[in-house]
């Protein structure tokens, strides 16, 4: 292996862990929105399909939309750890 090839390897590399990043990013605001739209659209049929026959307060789409963007805020939080502590660094 060539010193450009290792170079260009690490290049496309970087590439790829950007475009991960950006897609984790992307996630929670996703989850949010379609919570929000949910909730002011209304479910539907797939809200009484998701609901269980409504045996608990927990069913429906907006709470497992909620979740979901629950599970998926560790890049965000993740990004502003690492903004907090540049910008106390600085």
């Amino acid at each position: 292996m060539t010193v450009q090839s290792a170079q260009t390897d690490q290049a496309m590399m970087d590439d790829e862990t950007a475009a991960a990043d950006v897609l984790a990013l992307a996630a929670a605001p996703t989850f949010a929105v379609m919570a929000l739209l949910t909730a002011v659209l209304g479910g539907g049929q797939t809200d009484m399909i998701c609901s269980a026959a409504h045996m608990s307060g927990f069913g429906g789409m907006i709470p497992m939309y909620l979740l979901m963007c629950a599970f998926h805020l560790a890049p965000w939080l993740g990004l502003i750890v690492r903004w907090r502590g540049r910008r106390r660094g600085a």
